[in-house]
């Protein structure tokens, strides 16, 4: 066996890492960064779709109490979606 036969499984496995290993983990970074960074009056809104404000945060089990129209909630840091809350808070570009 020479290294002619293992290049192949070695390029194979370069290639899946760094287009889908690496960028999972930055996304997995930035999520976390996303989360860490929360604070009172932040304009939110959870993976399932829940739109509201933050107004309590609780580091000791990493959650945090979102108020929405039907009241306060308790949600998980991690269920508020970075993408949709970053896009909700982004300042409006006039025309």
């Amino acid at each position: 066996m020479g290294i002619g036969d293992i290049l192949p499984f070695v390029a194979m496995f370069a290639v899946v890492y760094f287009f889908m290993i690496a960028p999972q983990m930055k996304r997995a970074k930035q999520e976390k960064a996303f989360a860490a960074e929360l604070k009172r009056g932040d304009k939110v809104v959870t993976k399932s779709g829940m739109h509201g404000k933050v107004v309590d945060l609780n580091d000791k089990d990493n959650s945090c109490v979102i108020e929405t129209l039907a009241g306060k909630i308790k949600f998980e840091r991690s269920a508020i979606s970075m993408e949709i809350s970053r896009k909700l808070n982004a300042p409006v570009k006039e025309k």
